[in-house]
């Protein structure tokens, strides 16, 4: 890990500890800079945005925690590292239950500090060189990153935003895909006309025709009225496709014309509308697969896929994870109802070293039944755990898995034989001797199903 560019504001009214302190963090790689007030310390926040701030608490004017208060209100997931002398630590311990990272008590040990220096800003992500959040355009308000490869992905989409080009983004399920979808339209200058998303695999195989390119009254049994179709709600805007990989391949040659012809008939209709629609795309399906399978048309394929950009999973950009978690945490009403202001530094590494099977999506979920339930203004890592295993489960070994059925197995052949091992044994297929080992194995003891059935 790079440390040089990671900024820590060190806030200290001692000025022989700020100079000595000052100068251990740059020894270690650190970006100091070092304040002797907390109000100095807020003025110089909009421009150093520090990952880190260092402070004492017990300063001349305002002191630590007023300081931290101010941060916390202005930015929830700067992480805070309070000093404190010996007749205050329960005041440092009350920090802690409100939000400071940790505290730790003068004089301390510079392993010590730096071991804690190092948890905490594994906690903010890797450093950007670049503007950082806080600096987005409005073009892409909506999605919430601080990470390189999600920055990177931004530049490319702003790029192509104004062409009429083809998108196509790939994705694990819950990454975003929309979000960014609409951001590239957003950014183009089609921004001013309609967004309207479609999710194929929300739609029947007979109703996809009806459902883009739209019907006549009396078209079919139901069609009660004219419908436009989606092309047409979309005219002058953006056609966003999700899920493409499900479109049934009946259907896609006719998308393919549409997009040629750059013209759409109704069902029932006799004469052709043109249409001005920019299309994106976007699937978590390997489409070079469903090439090979049959399954997509090359044609349809090529047609779509003339950019492709393809967002990153939650895990691998784990800098956005608290920041994340802070901003929906934020978000939901309840949390104010509730007076639920964060997260505990535990919740936070936990987090932090999930799996993330479900990405963005799941971590809204976790967020949301944590504030749920969380009695405390800072939720615990216990409510984040609980969470996390309920969205997903917890999924065992192949080994527990195996070992899981046999116990079951077991237990309903002695229940139905009344505990009779050699009934069992022959429903089985086993020999009693092996039959016996499994039972062993598990510990089930033939006349207790005996005395159960009795």
């Amino acid at each position: 890990m790079a440390n040089s560019k990671y900024r820590i504001l060190l806030v200290d009214d001692d000025k022989a500890l700020l100079r000595l302190l000052s100068m251990r963090m740059t020894a270690a790689g650190y970006e100091v800079t070092a304040v002797t007030s907390g109000e100095e310390a807020l003025a110089h926040l909009p421009l150093l945005r520090p990952h880190l701030i260092v402070t004492d608490l017990q300063m001349d004017g305002m002191d630590g925690m007023t300081l931290f208060n101010q941060v916390h209100s202005r930015n929830p997931t700067l992480p805070v590292l309070m000093l404190t002398a010996h007749g205050t630590i329960p005041e440092a311990i009350e920090a802690t239950s409100r939000g400071v990272f940790s505290y730790l008590t003068k004089p301390f040990n510079s392993k010590v500090l730096e071991e804690n220096i190092a948890r905490a800003l594994k906690i903010t992500g890797e450093p950007t060189t670049g503007d950082e959040e806080g600096a987005s355009d409005a073009w892409r308000e909506g999605i919430i990153t601080r990470s390189p490869l999600m920055e990177n992905l931004l530049t490319q989409a702003r790029l192509i935003a104004d062409s009429d080009t083809s998108v196509l983004i790939q994705g694990q399920s819950g990454t975003g895909k929309e979000l960014l979808a609409r951001a590239i339209h957003n950014a183009s200058q089609r921004s001013d006309a309609a967004f309207v998303a479609l999710n194929c695999s929300a739609i029947p195989e007979s109703l996809f025709e009806s459902e883009l390119f739209g019907h006549k009254k009396g078209a079919f049994t139901g069609a009660t009225r004219d419908h436009p179709g989606m092309f047409r709600a979309a005219e002058g805007g953006t056609l966003f496709l999700d899920e493409i990989g499900d479109m049934p391949l009946v259907f896609q040659v006719k998308l393919l014309r549409a997009l040629q012809e750059r013209e759409i008939r109704p069902v029932g209709s006799t004469e052709s509308i043109p249409v001005d629609v920019r299309i994106i795309s976007a699937t978590h399906q390997d489409l070079e697969q469903a090439l090979a399978d049959n399954t997509f048309r090359e044609d349809l394929y090529y047609r779509l896929n003339v950019v492709n950009l393809e967002l990153p999973s939650l895990a691998q950009r784990r800098e956005d994870i608290t920041l994340l978690a802070n901003h929906f945490l934020h978000s939901f009403p309840d949390a104010a109802k509730r007076g639920v202001t964060g997260f505990s530094s535990e919740a936070q590494e936990a987090m932090l070293y999930a799996a993330w099977p479900g990405n963005v999506r799941q971590l809204y979920n976790v967020v949301e039944q944590s504030v749920a339930l969380s009695t405390t203004p800072l939720i615990p890592a216990s409510l984040v755990q609980r969470a996390l295993r309920s969205e997903f489960g917890d999924i065992p070994s192949f080994v527990e898995a195996r070992g899981q059925f046999e116990r079951d197995y077991l237990t309903q052949l002695l229940q139905i034989t009344n505990g009779n091992v050699a009934q069992a044994a022959r429903i089985a297929k086993r020999n009693r001797t092996e039959f016996y080992k499994l039972l062993n194995k598990h510990q089930l003891s033939p006349p207790q199903f005996k005395a159960m059935r009795s």
